[in-house]
């Protein structure tokens, strides 16, 4: 195929010579489409890398950063259920805390628990969502973006529409989104952007409510529970406005304001009979954030950003002792600058500075109120040669404290060092091998929360190793087939838990964890025509997590808790001319709610089938979208976290409007 196609470059001059072509004559030339297949980002990386379009969470009917994430290999999302259950992400058995997140070029932070809640973000603006586990093949990033052992990166739509599969860049862009579905939910949101010569405007705004109420049946024991779960109501509104100017063609400035805000019940752990629950939590975020970058040429190019935070949560119950209220208030600035360069034909140097100023305020009494303040430093470098590419990275971190109440802790000090290497061993066949050592800093709860924090606490330190194999092959340019598996290996030290002292809790590093672990993922793509297309893709995770602290403990060498040994899924896309149906499954496999593993702790697997089925129709240069989802077909209450039922078979219609 080269060589023709290079044959054909060469026969296109000499035709041009062999020609007269008069100056006044407009010549036609019929459009050309050329319909390739989309090589996955995970084949071509040094270390894993998983991606979802905004295209295919469409088409695939996935509701939230939830639902995306558990479609990705080594990954276990904790959901609370309800229609505004919080959701955060454990890469590997990892942990919450040790997966950071970036939203749009700039990373989220959360100093009080080091965890962000994903359920705060939709997906009705998000164009691209991506998990990196490992040292990233791009070093044109955030020093911060080195300190966690993965990365979600999160994309918005702000400057683009996406149109079949195609970005392309509109003046003006606008679309509507309604939602209706069970449990009351009724979900509009509106996206905006106009387009000037230089400048790009950009507003989106979302509400969404829902009662929750939903019927369960939960065996607990002996005794089967039928009950509904209550208190599980949310009212939720986000808003952004983003602007960018292109000042030239080598730089660029944009700038976003994004705010949120949730009022919602915690419908609390179902025990028994006792399916009461009071807990309130109403949440508050605005964050605003400029970035520059200057591509002064093909070899130097520089970004920078600053950003500013500001969180508030107040957290209420009415227990049997009178009402109580906690409120936290989160401020942060934060400023970052990345210089990129190419000294050598393929080798690429950066050089990032990063800092936090952290505050956090409590109501409770006798509280820290710490103040923390971070640098980190990250030189890189990437070396590609021949059929081999290179990647290593050295991160220094040094983070102080203060306190207003009692003392601070001795503040964090650390090298981290990490590598990936690829080697392309034939045309559609690549090997990889990574090793990542970090830590995470302490949170400011663990370390300074009334009664249990420990302020003597140590980092908890990770180290990873990752070997891996990829795969990637057209068959007679209509069937395309991917795989990917990765094996893994790694230890945790320090980590990190609460432990009883005397008739209180406290924070100590009491633990040692080692995983043992294996990801594949596998896609599949037929064309019969632009109309007629069928994609499979599945994945599937193997994970020995288990605890080495003490050999005389009796829970020694037990799976850690909320850790499946088995877990998967799998995705198929039918594409015709009248509409498009997929087909989820969801594999969770036994786990234990304690580290302690038995019969009395281990929750069974479950399967949640889904079905989606959507329409495209085209109305004077105008797109209509319609899509009903059917989710959970089996009926099933199970349980992602103890106690928690998640809804039984419920549904979500959809209409959208881009104009």
């Amino acid at each position: 195929m080269r060589q023709l196609a290079s044959f054909l470059l060469l026969l296109c001059p000499l035709g041009a010579i062999a020609q007269t072509i008069d100056s006044d004559t407009t010549q036609t030339i019929d459009e050309v489409v050329v319909n390739g297949f989309r090589i996955s980002g995970n084949v071509l990386a040094s270390s894993p890398i998983q991606a979802l379009s905004h295209a295919d969470m469409e088409k695939l009917g996935i509701r939230d950063m939830g639902d995306a994430l558990k479609r990705f290999a080594g990954v276990q999302v904790k959901d609370y259920g309800g229609v505004g259950g919080m959701k955060t992400v454990n890469i590997r058995g990892l942990g919450a805390a040790h997966t950071g997140v970036i939203y749009d070029g700039v990373q989220v932070g959360d100093c009080q628990s080091g965890q962000v809640d994903l359920s705060r973000f939709t997906l009705d603006n998000i164009s691209l969502i991506s998990l990196q586990i490992g040292q990233d093949d791009n070093i044109y990033q955030s020093a911060k973006s080195y300190a966690s052992a993965g990365m979600i990166n999160i994309s918005t739509l702000q400057d683009y529409t996406v149109h079949n599969d195609k970005s392309t860049r509109k003046k003006t862009d606008l679309s509507t989104t309604i939602r209706t579905g069970s449990y009351g939910l009724f979900s509009p949101s509106l996206l905006f952007h106009q387009q000037f010569s230089r400048l790009g405007i950009g507003a989106y705004g979302s509400y969404e409510r829902a009662d929750g109420v939903y019927a369960f049946k939960l065996k607990n024991g002996i005794k089967t529970i039928n009950e509904r779960r209550n208190n599980s109501d949310i009212e939720t509104w986000r808003g952004e406005i983003n602007l960018d100017y292109q000042l030239n063609d080598k730089q660029i400035l944009k700038w976003k304001t994004y705010g949120f805000t949730s009022h919602r019940g915690l419908p609390g752990a179902v025990i028994y009979d006792n399916t009461y629950s009071a807990e309130r939590l109403v949440d508050k975020n605005v964050f605003t954030q400029l970035f520059y970058e200057n591509q002064f040429s093909q070899r130097i190019k520089l970004k920078a950003a600053a950003k500013w935070n500001y969180s508030w949560s107040r957290y209420s119950d009415v227990p049997a002792s009178g009402y109580k209220e906690d409120i936290y208030r989160q401020q942060e600035a934060y400023l970052t600058a990345t210089l990129w360069s190419e000294p050598l034909q393929g080798l690429h140097l950066s050089l990032a500075q990063d800092y936090a100023h952290n505050h956090l305020s409590m109501s409770l009494s006798q509280a820290a109120n710490p103040t923390r303040n971070s640098l980190w430093t990250a030189l890189a470098a990437n070396y590609r040669i021949g059929q081999f590419t290179f990647n290593t990275s050295l991160l220094a971190t040094n983070i102080t404290e203060r306190v207003k109440l009692g003392n601070a802790s001795d503040g964090f000090h650390r090298l981290s060092p990490a590598f990936s290497l690829q080697w392309r061993i034939l045309q559609d066949l690549r090997f990889r091998f990574g090793y990542k050592d970090i830590f995470r800093t302490p949170t400011l709860n663990e370390l300074y929360y009334t009664g249990i924090g420990n302020r003597r606490l140590n980092p908890e330190k990770s180290r990873q190793w990752n070997l891996g194999a990829t795969y990637s092959h057209t068959f007679n340019r209509t069937l395309q087939l991917s795989l990917t598996a990765d094996g893994y290996f790694g230890n945790v030290t320090d980590k990190i838990i609460a432990v009883p002292k005397m008739f209180y809790w406290q924070m100590m590093n009491a633990g040692k964890v080692r995983q043992i672990g294996l990801d594949i993922s596998a896609n599949a793509e037929k064309r019969w025509s632009n109309d007629w297309s069928l994609s499979v893709t599945g994945s599937y995770s193997m994970l020995n997590a288990t605890d080495k602290t003490n050999p005389t403990d009796i829970y020694y060498g037990h799976q850690i808790a909320y850790t499946p040994r088995h877990s998967g899924s799998v995705s198929s896309l039918l594409h015709t001319p009248w509409l498009d149906l997929s087909y989820n499954l969801l594999l969770m496999g036994e786990r234990y709610s304690l580290g302690y593993n038995i019969l009395d702790n281990r929750m069974t697997a479950f399967t949640d089938h889904s079905i989606t089925v959507s329409k495209d129709i085209n109305i004077l240069e105008q797109q209509l979208r319609l899509q009903f989802d059917l989710r959970n077909l089996g009926n099933k209450n199970y349980e992602v976290v103890r106690f928690y039922p998640m809804p039984g078979t419920n549904w979500r219609l959809t209409v959208s409007w881009k104009l």
